[in-house]
């Protein structure tokens, strides 16, 4: 009986997950921006502009949590060398209900601090229509 009772507990073991699962349904995000590296005529309008480069920095990173990354490498040897090598990101999907919790220069950087709730992003996602973003948008940081 003792043995029926450890082969029951070793099978109930085993069924764990081997990762962690979230606890919770909120996700944060940070994103970053240099101010002195912003196209702008006065210090004013770079801050203005890195604030809202951090912000789209942070909205990355959410959307990089919820949908994954696309890694793409290539590399070229020549002569058993390396000649080239070339690596691409890019994350694509659409974040619907995030907040900023906090958004604040700190040193030559602009900082903002996002939190997203998934279920309220899932009760949202019906509540409008995507649009695809063109190819051809110029990144600002």
């Amino acid at each position: 009986m003792r043995y029926c009772y450890l082969l029951v507990l070793s099978f109930l073991v085993g069924c764990q997950p081997l990762v962690e699962t979230r606890s919770t349904d909120i996700i944060t995000a940070v994103g970053y921006a240099s101010i002195s590296e912003q196209p702008g005529k006065n210090m004013e309008e770079k801050r203005m502009r890195a604030m809202r480069a951090s912000k789209l920095d942070a909205y990355r990173e959410l959307t990089e949590q919820v949908y994954g990354i696309r890694i793409s490498a290539r590399s070229e040897m020549d002569d058993q060398q390396l000649n080239f090598e070339r690596n691409d990101s890019s994350v694509d999907g659409s974040i619907r209900g995030a907040e900023v919790i906090r958004s604040y220069p700190l040193g030559d950087n602009y900082v903002t601090e996002m939190q997203l709730d998934l279920n309220r992003m899932e009760r949202l996602k019906g509540s409008a229509e995507i649009y695809a973003v063109p190819q051809s948008q110029e990144i600002m940081f």
